[in-house]
């Protein structure tokens, strides 16, 4: 292992206690022929979470922490705080609800940067929490299984090829859970931009409008889903909606009959996956068969919230906003 540290792995903080022992027991066991470090920046933690941290720092000296107001965190501005820090050319961003999946997880989300020196952004696949609720569970598996195959590297750029909407938000697509980057960019020319919300998706449109390749490295994966409750749900996803639209991607307010179509398909999906879901025992499977439909409701109440809010309305924001909602506790 060489003297120089080549990755820095950040994660950022607030109430992690959950799943934060597991990720560090897992980010300290990673298998490189590299050094690396573990830069941690909390926003004001009330739970456990600064109790972990210091157990942590105990054993492996290579771990930092850093503590700001919650009143400074900003999904881009911290995430940019945490690349001025860094000690490593490369900053790993993993969330604090994310684990993990192998050993071999770091050297997957590092190695791709080996192939090109025109590329920026690394993201890695995420598998769904066995006990996730099962329509995040359909989504998410969804999602990255249209990025390419587990065993394989996606490179993505622009070029003329890319003729549709529809594919430019594909090639595009960035999730920051579980993600990496070179700090140079992220200094220099791509910085993260200060948004409320969506950050990661402006990150990977940056990259693409600059010529640069985004690449998604399945073998680099993490266990992560959101713990959210139906109450919740729907505030989640105001927030994403309205995120979208305050970064300038569009979003029509979906019908009511487009929304009576998508919560039938989408609870039928469901249905099929429950009855063959082995993470769940039959009482969980019947839970879920009954609770689950209520989700989609709750989804799509957030969209369609969220495509109808006023962009300047900042009470509505300040109402409908689950990330508000819970630094106001």
């Amino acid at each position: 292992m060489s003297a120089a540290i080549t990755a820095t792995v950040f994660i950022p903080t607030y109430n992690g206690e959950p799943y934060l022992k597991e990720i560090l027991e897992k980010v300290f066991t990673q298998k490189t022929d590299f050094a690396y470090e573990v830069l941690i920046i909390d926003s004001g933690s009330k739970d456990g979470t600064l109790g972990i941290i210091e157990t942590f720092k105990k054993k492996h000296p290579k771990l930092r922490l850093h503590i700001i107001p919650n009143t400074e965190y900003g999904h881009g501005k911290t995430r940019n705080l945490a690349a001025q820090m860094a000690n490593g050319d490369i900053v790993v961003y993993l969330s604090h609800d994310a684990s993990p999946s192998h050993e071999l997880w770091l050297h997957e989300m590092v190695r791709p940067f080996e192939i090109n020196d025109k590329i920026v952004g690394v993201m890695g696949k995420q598998i769904p929490r066995t006990h996730c609720i099962p329509m995040l569970k359909s989504e998410i598996r969804g999602v990255f299984a249209g990025f390419g195959p587990d065993f394989g590297t996606t490179i993505f750029y622009k070029d003329d090829f890319v003729q549709s909407q529809g594919v430019y938000d594909a090639i595009s697509f960035y999730s920051d859970a579980n993600s990496a980057a070179r700090k140079s960019y992220l200094l220099g020319q791509i910085p993260y931009q200060d948004v409320a919300y969506a950050e990661d998706q402006l990150f990977g449109r940056d990259i693409i409008e600059a010529g640069l390749y985004k690449v998604y490295a399945p073998r680099g994966s993490v266990v992560h889903s959101n713990d959210l409750r139906l109450k919740e749900y729907r505030y989640r996803m105001f927030d994403e909606t309205l995120a979208l639209r305050t970064i300038g991607l569009p979003v029509g307010v979906p019908s009511r009959k487009t929304i009576t179509k998508m919560l039938v398909r989408g609870i039928l999906r469901d249905t099929r996956n429950i009855i063959r879901d082995h993470d769940y025992t039959t009482k969980r499977k019947l839970y879920w068969l009954a609770v689950n439909p209520l989700f989609h409701v709750e989804k799509w109440r957030g969209i369609r919230l969220g495509a109808t809010a006023e962009l300047t309305d900042k009470d509505a924001h300040q109402k409908y906003s689950l990330e508000k909602l819970r630094a106001n506790k």
